[in-house]
């Protein structure tokens, strides 16, 4: 591998189910597959499934995680040196000899608790959280449960009750550490109890360095858009869109919300016309890594939209810091 002078860390968080895998290749589709090294957190899981059930934790327990390990390996990557990371075998459910990471241009880290550790999150150069809420995350999880696997309402829903405390305790606050958070909702436009139609909010956090949140119209400003008409085919109930700020955990927002699902992927141009630091090299840009993997999950609703559109902010963060790394460089 050629000698990488800045390893720029990216952390994706989020819980099983919540569309990570879809956004990594999304990721790998942008940077280039030889550029990226997606490190997926299992790997540090201290005690395999049978001793998780022994003593009785989850894999959603820090208790089952090294994360002293986790810091340690991440710290040797992003200054540049060479670990042996170790393999969760989530077939076994063992845990199998290591491998050999080297430093790449960009290392993800995904999986329950990027976020989780202090020290861990500190090595991290930009943080997005998916956010899948209990509305949306059960009436997938029940359709494809009682659909797929023949699964009984009553089990699916005692599934997701029995994950609930350590998801709450360990997993949905590192929201609140994220630079940037996806969050998928059930649609307000009409009543649509299977959560087929969805809103996604992206809430970006302010203040953040390297990073300019996306904005609509006007930065700054509350905005409430219909943008169906003769530049933008939508079928009934059309789509919303939302920008404006917010506070989140504490921390000032600002928010870009779709609602609705889009229809003629071709015309996300003229939304894309109208959003402003979306980090783009060219005019279209966005709509065409869209149309690149229109097959991807989410593609024709807000999820596909942002989730191209954090990976542009991705791609301006690592370039903006390898661009201070090269400029210090020279004045030595």
């Amino acid at each position: 591998m050629t000698k990488v002078d800045r390893v720029v860390i990216i952390g994706v968080a989020g819980d099983s189910g919540c569309g990570k895998s879809t956004f990594l290749q999304r990721i790998i589709d942008l940077f280039g597959e030889s550029f990226v090294t997606v490190i997926c957190l299992d790997d540090y899981h201290s005690l395999d499934r049978y001793q998780r059930k022994e003593q009785k934790v989850t894999a959603l327990d820090p208790r089952a995680n090294n994360f002293d390990l986790m810091y340690e390996q991440i710290k040797a990557l992003k200054s540049g040196q060479t670990i042996e990371k170790p393999i969760y075998n989530h077939e076994t459910g063992l845990i199998d000899p290591p491998e050999k990471i080297e430093p790449n241009h960009v290392v993800v880290i995904e999986g329950l608790h990027p976020l989780y550790d202090e020290r861990v999150r500190g090595l991290i150069d930009f943080s997005v959280y998916l956010d899948i809420t209990d509305d949306v995350k059960i009436a997938w999880k029940i359709q494809r449960d009682m659909a797929e696997r023949g699964h009984s309402y009553d089990d699916v829903l005692a599934a997701i009750e029995s994950r609930r405390p350590d998801f709450e305790a360990y997993i949905e606050p590192q929201r609140g550490h994220a630079d940037v958070v996806i969050q998928v909702l059930p649609t307000k436009l009409i009543d649509d109890k299977e959560s087929k139609l969805l809103r996604v909010r992206l809430m970006q956090r302010e203040g953040v360095s390297d990073f300019d949140p996306v904005y609509l119209f006007d930065e700054g400003s509350t905005i409430h858009w219909r943008p169906c008409g003769r530049k933008l085919t939508c079928e009934y109930p059309g789509i919303k869109m939302f920008y404006g700020p917010d506070t989140y955990y504490g921390h000032p927002v600002s928010v870009l919300e779709l609602d609705g699902q889009l229809g003629n992927l071709e015309q996300v141009s003229y939304i894309e016309s109208h959003l402003s630091n979306i980090s783009t090299k060219h005019k279209g840009e966005m709509t065409s890594l869209l149309l690149q993997h229109r097959e991807y999950p989410g593609s024709n609703n807000g999820t596909g939209l942002f989730q191209v559109m954090v990976g542009l902010k991705m791609r301006a963060t690592y370039e903006r810091l390898t661009s201070k790394e090269a400029k210090v460089a020279a004045k030595v």
